[in-house]
């Protein structure tokens, strides 16, 4: 039975007064993870502004148990965490991988790409703010070409992002997902599904980041929303293979009205120095990429 909004978990899992930033995505995001997975969950962290919003020992936001691993090896960590599972004969408890992009994209896909060729029992979740954040906004194989980071801080990123979508459905997993904050009865809907499902699941959550990406702190859901009016970050989800729109982007994608990516891109400053034709660049990737996500949910 699909979730909405008026059977969403009431019990939080997130206390009042943890150390994210203002208008975090992530916090928003992750409140509504939780409440999804429930209490039977274990979350394994790298080094990463979730570190920082679950605070320091002996004081912690969070009330669900969860471990601080290495920045490379949380997709290692929590297979480990299923196998003493498994031996303790635990599977009502879920593991849930939470990791930022840094975490993902780069120094993680080892791990992950391991775990994910294993099946391992678990749900990988990227939270993707298309940087270092936590360290001082450094670029990272998720930032957009054009953007400004302290690393590429001159003429901008580049480089494409990395289309990691696609290299996780090269996996064969049974499920994929994307979810932003900016939509929380669908990212509820996914992760009380993913939680259902046995093998790896992947979930990639766009992430907006207001001091990352140069915007007030009260626009996060705006910019969330604009990044799916877009077609920058559709909201879609591949279960054994089968490809389906879901949300916003699934009435965008038989109306055919999407906004143009120029929409988007004003509102950060970390985009003011990209130029017309990084502009142009990138409008054509989200137009492509879109129309091949449309032949695949219409076949």
């Amino acid at each position: 039975m699909q979730e909405n909004i008026f059977r969403i978990n009431e019990t939080e899992y997130i206390l009042p007064g943890n150390r994210s930033c203002q208008g975090c995505g992530l916090s928003l995001a992750y409140r509504f993870i939780l409440k999804a997975l429930r209490e039977n969950t274990i979350v394994a962290i790298p080094p990463s502004c979730l570190c920082v919003l679950h605070g320091l020992y002996p004081v912690c936001s969070v009330i669900v148990p969860a471990i601080n691993i290495t920045f490379a090896g949380n997709a290692a960590s929590a297979s480990g965490i299923v196998a003493a599972l498994k031996a303790l004969n635990r599977p009502d408890i879920t593991v849930l991988a939470l990791t930022g992009d840094g975490g993902t994209y780069d120094m993680g896909i080892q791990s992950l790409s391991g775990a994910a060729e294993r099946n391992t029992d678990f749900i990988f979740a990227c939270y993707d703010n298309e940087a270092y954040m936590n360290t001082g906004t450094q670029r990272s194989g998720a930032t957009p070409m054009g953007a400004l980071t302290t690393t590429t801080p001159i003429l901008t990123k580049q480089e494409k992002k990395k289309d990691l979508i696609k290299i996780m459905e090269a996996h064969d997993i049974p499920y994929l997902a994307t979810v932003s904050p900016a939509y929380p009865a669908d990212l509820y809907d996914k992760f009380v599904k993913a939680k259902r499902i046995k093998g790896t699941r992947y979930i990639h959550i766009d992430t907006p980041c207001p001091p990352g990406w140069g915007y007030p702190a009260k626009d996060t859901v705006r910019i969330g929303k604009l990044a799916v009016e877009t077609g920058v970050f559709p909201l879609f989800e591949i279960e054994d293979g089968k490809f389906r729109f879901t949300g916003r982007s699934e009435t965008l994608a038989k109306k055919g009205k999407r906004q143009p990516v120029v929409s988007y891109v004003e509102r950060q400053s970390r985009f003011k120095k990209m130029s017309i034709e990084q502009l142009n660049r990138f409008q054509h990737h989200v137009d492509s990429r879109w129309d091949e996500f449309v032949r695949r949910a219409e076949s």
